[in-house]
């Protein structure tokens, strides 16, 4: 099985590499975010407050917004990672259902390789590239930071060994899960539309009741609640507590990533069953 799945794998990536148009929009996607919509709404509650606050009461309201991040866009970019990191698997599954439009999917399960290596090749090559893209948008923005006029990722707490480790699960676990989440509705579905129609029910409401992209202090207390259950805060919380420091959160990092750890073991756990059902053997 392992020859099938690093044969299937290099043949989904040699896709990926001979098309670079789809390489430069996915890089252009979170640049345009963290330069447009990150720069644009960099709010500034403090500046809303008159007379001008104390350090205390600077440090206060930074912790009621932005979870003790420094700033907007410093909060922003750590959830801009889970953001990228549910966006860039939507299609994952979509290349999965035009390949049975064509032939190809069918073509590859008559060959000897086993559904598993099937199903384990498309999950490793559609896991790769919004992990790559979550890195990626923390090292533009620690990037812009460098660049006058532009705000920056500023990183206020000592990232060590283990929260560098937290952070790269936390990544890889978020991707792995919308990734064989989606994989699996392309392989259970077989029109676009339906597709399409049946991700965006499931990553939007995921993205909406998320603190990626809201400043916590500006949402109501019921989306507050919902928010800290949902498998993106979780994961954006364990890059913030590490780049900004605990001090705004109930719960260290490695409960948190616990959490999320739990989300994608059931969630990849019942994904595995449907597809092990929809890939059986053919007659």
């Amino acid at each position: 099985m392992l020859r099938e799945l690093g044969a299937l794998t290099r043949r989904e990536f040699l896709k990926l590499a001979r098309n670079p148009q789809a390489i430069f929009t996915s890089l252009l996607f979170p640049l345009l975010y963290l330069l447009l919509f990150g720069q644009g709404f960099n709010i500034n509650p403090v500046a809303q407050v008159h007379p001008p606050p104390s350090p205390s009461e600077v440090a206060a309201l930074l912790v009621f917004y932005f979870r003790g991040a420094p700033n907007y866009y410093s909060y922003f970019v750590a959830g801009m990672v889970g953001f990228v990191a549910v966006t860039a698997t939507l299609f994952i599954g979509a290349n999965v259902i035009f390949d049975k439009l064509f032939g190809v999917f069918k073509r590859t399960r008559g060959t000897p390789a086993p559904s598993a290596a099937v199903f384990g090749s498309r999950l490793i090559a559609g896991s790769a590239q919004p992990i790559a893209l979550s890195f990626f948008v923390l090292g533009l923005a620690l990037l812009f930071g460098h660049v006058s006029g532009l705000s920056g990722l500023d990183v206020t707490s000592s990232v060590g060994l283990i929260g560098g480790g937290e952070v790269v699960a936390a990544i890889v676990l978020l991707s792995l899960m919308f990734a064989t989440l989606f994989l699996t509705f392309g392989i259970l579905l077989d029109v676009p539309q339906t597709y399409f129609a049946a991700v965006n029910l499931l990553n939007l409401p995921v993205l909406l009741t998320s603190d990626a992209l809201y400043p916590w202090g500006t949402m109501p207390t019921w989306l507050q609640n919902v928010s800290q259950y949902n498998p993106v805060s979780l994961a954006v919380n364990v890059l913030r507590e590490t780049l900004f420091g605990g001090a705004a959160y109930p719960y260290p990092a490695g409960i948190y990533l616990f959490g999320l750890l739990a989300w994608t073991t059931v969630l990849v756990g019942i994904a595995i069953a449907l597809v092990r059902r929809a890939l059986r053997p053919l007659t």
